[in-house]
């Protein structure tokens, strides 16, 4: 009879300002930079993360952020995700979309659209995004038209 190992990772709404919360943004911002110019980079700060209107979700090992994501509530109705990384040693076991279901979840009891910015080199992103049924559209709030990003959204709750 084959074993089942427990599964390591927990989600949880955690504090961004955390250290290791703060090492895996700067991993996400090295990685973000080594595939695009700054100005194309549309990327959330620390002091943005901890305000009240977003949900800040960390994905734990033994008490570690090794993944991450954010609702950022913008509009009555609409927020954004943010910040969805996985640190490249617990990539492939499935943390982001764990990471994506439950913020998914979050903003579905909120009834709000989920819309997004990611960029065109991230081909594991946009993958899992259209995987989850988020769909192409026109830039959005602040956003100008850019040949390197891609936005989507989904609602939700449907």
């Amino acid at each position: 009879m084959p074993t089942t190992e427990p599964d390591p990772y927990m989600l949880a709404i955690i504090a961004p300002d955390r250290d290791d919360v703060r090492q895996l943004i700067a991993a996400s911002d090295c990685y973000l930079a080594s595939l695009y110019p700054a100005e194309n980079n549309h990327l959330t700060d620390i002091a943005t993360l901890a305000s009240p209107d977003v949900t800040f979700l960390g994905a734990l090992c033994a008490g570690e952020a090794v993944g991450c994501g954010a609702l950022v509530r913008s509009r009555p109705g609409e927020c954004e995700l943010k910040r969805m990384f996985v640190a490249a040693a617990h990539r492939g076991r499935g943390l982001g979309r764990r990471i994506l279901r439950a913020l998914e979840a979050i903003a579905g009891e909120e009834k709000r659209v989920v819309r997004l910015e990611t960029g065109v080199k991230q081909k594991e992103a946009i993958a899992l995004y259209r995987s989850a049924g988020f769909v192409a559209i026109a830039p959005f709030g602040n956003y100008a038209p850019d040949p390197l990003s891609v936005f989507m959204e989904k609602r939700s709750w449907v």
